[in-house]
């Protein structure tokens, strides 16, 4: 169910509570033998009542363990916020993996809310990550732009005649073959494997690439069978190639083989499911690979849109600072009036500030 890091904020609850339940011999039988619905659907999460007492204490000390670690989070939170109280929907957020209710014990509820959290978030993963990159790729054009406003016509010229012969460099490179292909799964099998493509096996390949054995082929060990494409257009400390578009093309090649492979959606790919694949005509006799700089992260009313919203963040900031500063020039002003009105009285003035009084004659 969690073979890797799924990054969310409970990973590393969820990866203890799955490896526990797993040491239960029936819990384990019924995990593998669950599709991907009805594990959503919650039937999984009812087996929790034939687990082992052994188990559930240890269940049960593990969610004492993360409601100790929330609760201390969201106290470091608030002080780092002055002291003012979270949102209540925000916490509620943090909390709705688990039944908060209950902070003692690790019920059928526990788990059911926890396989439908993680469920929902890592469907989600995948849409929220083309977001940020979007939004990398804006910013990056954005601060390219606003570099060039700050040059003299030469220097502009200059400039980007530079940036269009990066372009062009990056973009001269050998053909990418399409991810998950014969022929980019038989590129590995010679170049990474060391073996003649014409002896290429879908089972034994798929055996040299499950590399922990558990007779799947995770997203890690699918990103890996990608490396040699990447290195086709990708080299490290180059101007033209940007290390965290490499990986984006990375998760885009995964992203794409999962669509196509992982049939049951349990983001693992089984023996089974990896040679059907092998007999599809998008295996045999695939379409070009179109690579990202093929296909732009956003369109120009995105980055119209993305640049209206810099402008008023920053037209906010400004009237925020501007604001600000008026505040403290009314401070400064009642303190002064306030000063002179304890001058007139003889009170003792704050400390820092002195109290001029006339020379002698």
């Amino acid at each position: 169910f969690v073979k890797k890091d799924t990054g969310l904020h409970y990973d590393r609850y969820l990866r203890e509570v799955i490896d526990f339940l797993e040491k239960d011999q029936h819990f384990r039988e019924k995990l593998h033998n669950t599709d991907m619905e009805d594990i959503k659907q919650g039937k999984l999460a009812k087996e929790l009542d034939f687990v082992g007492h052994q188990v559930r204490t240890k269940l049960d000390e593990l969610k004492r363990q993360e409601v100790n670690r929330l609760r201390t989070l969201i106290k470091a939170k608030q002080d780092a916020e002055g002291g003012h109280e979270m949102n209540h929907k925000v916490l509620l957020k943090q909390f709705e993996y688990m039944n908060h209710m209950n902070p003692h014990t690790f019920e059928v509820e526990d788990l059911d809310k926890l396989i439908q959290s993680a469920t929902n978030d890592l469907e989600n993963y995948d849409q929220k990550r083309h977001e940020e990159f979007k939004r990398y790729e804006m910013m990056k054009e954005h601060e390219r732009k606003e570099h060039l406003k700050n040059l003299d016509e030469e220097h502009r010229k200059d400039e980007e005649q530079h940036y269009e012969e990066l372009r062009k460099k990056h973009a001269d490179h050998p053909k990418i073959n399409h991810p998950g292909s014969q022929d980019q799964l038989k590129e590995v099998w010679k170049e990474s494997d060391g073996l003649d493509p014409n002896d290429f096996d879908p089972k034994t390949f798929f055996k040299l690439h499950d590399t922990n054995g558990d007779s799947y082929i995770d997203e890690q060990e699918l990103e890996a069978l990608f490396t040699k494409e990447l290195e086709k257009m990708y080299r490290p400390n180059l101007d033209e190639d940007d290390m965290t578009e490499m990986e984006e093309e990375r998760l885009r090649m995964r992203e794409h083989v999962m669509n196509e492979v992982d049939t049951n959606k349990d983001r693992l790919v089984s023996l089974e499911e990896f040679l059907m694949s092998t007999n599809k005509k998008e295996f045999l006799e695939p379409d070009s690979w179109e690579t990202l700089e093929q296909a732009p992260a956003y369109t120009d009313e995105e980055m119209k849109l993305f640049e209206e919203q810099l402008a008023q963040e920053e037209s906010n900031l400004n009237q925020k600072n501007s604001d600000l500063q008026k505040q403290k020039e009314e401070l400064e002003r009642q303190q002064e009036k306030l000063n002179a009105q304890k001058a007139e009285l003889h009170l003792p003035l704050p400390p820092g500030h002195q109290q001029h009084l006339p020379a002698s004659s």
